[in-house]
């Protein structure tokens, strides 16, 4: 097989795994299980610069190849996989920054509700001459 084929085929299984790490990941974001966040995008920028690799190494190859009819064929289905997973992985990413939204928000809601909690409560302390009456006592 020509060498700029096996490298877009290569490139498909970078994006698969890509894609494959974010489906479990996301399942986890769903259950609310946010624990293993910084190394999944710590394994994700691990495949893009695999990706990248392979990228340049297409770049080389493509300037020395020159392709038969059923070389361009095969290139054109490799080239449909990785737009498929492309567009899956954008739709995925959708749904991992949604959920991370949700979070963020639901976070921030709490946050406010403890500030006002402690605003409710500060105004129940003594006053300071009971405080003070109290410590002279």
């Amino acid at each position: 097989m020509n060498r700029l084929i096996t490298l877009f085929y290569e490139k498909n299984h970078y994006l698969e795994k890509f894609y494959a790490c974010g489906e479990t990941e996301l399942t986890h974001f769903i259950n609310g299980n946010y624990g293993n966040l910084d190394a999944f995008y710590d394994t994700r920028e691990k495949i893009l610069e695999m990706i990248k690799y392979v990228d340049s190494e297409i770049d080389k190859s493509y300037e020395s190849t020159s392709l038969t009819d059923v070389d361009k064929k095969e290139l054109r289905k490799a080239l449909q996989i990785k737009d498929e997973y492309v567009q899956r992985i954008m739709e995925q990413d959708l749904s991992i920054l949604s959920c991370i939204e949700q979070v963020k928000s639901s976070i921030i809601v709490e946050m406010q509700n403890l500030k006002r909690g402690k605003k409710v409560v500060s105004h129940y302390k003594m006053p300071e001459f009971i405080k003070n009456l109290d410590e002279k006592a």
